[in-house]
């Protein structure tokens, strides 16, 4: 009894760890995608098309994650590189469909995300995000 305890105490740490990994990835991914520095633009300047594609992102690769751990393989380390997997694949996705996006519009979708006035770019960029992760943890269940 113990030791299983102890094993999903382990198991539930390292898949933690890892899934706050991708979070950060994700984070470091609309970075990239936006103009400036992304902490500054939500924590400073208080911008909201800014945190609702930050939140779409970080909840979308938390949905991959969760759906990757539900699914996982009985043995922990297949199930650990599934999640790795899925996790990064989604990310990568997420940031083509915001460059396919980005390309199928008028302006510049960085510059958008970045502006103080809200924008219904920065919802449409928000719902593509979260898409993408629903796709991607379709293929994994």
């Amino acid at each position: 009894m113990w030791e299983d305890l102890y094993t999903g105490a382990w198991h539930s740490i390292v898949y933690g760890v890892v899934g706050i990994g991708l979070m950060v990835a994700g984070f470091m991914l609309v970075d990239l995608l936006t103009p400036g520095k992304l902490r500054e633009l939500i924590w400073i300047h208080r911008n909201g098309n800014a945190s609702l594609l930050l939140a779409a992102n970080q909840l979308g690769i938390a949905v991959i994650v969760f759906t990757a751990i539900i699914t996982s393989y009985t043995d922990f380390g297949q199930g650990l590189a599934s999640t790795i997997l899925f996790g990064l694949l989604g990310i990568v996705l997420m940031g083509v469909a915001f460059l396919v996006l980005d390309m199928m519009t008028p302006g510049k979708l960085g510059e958008i995300i970045c502006d103080d006035q809200p924008h219904p770019a920065a919802r449409v960029s928000a719902a593509s995000h979260f898409g993408v992760a629903l796709i991607v943890a379709a293929c994994i269940a």
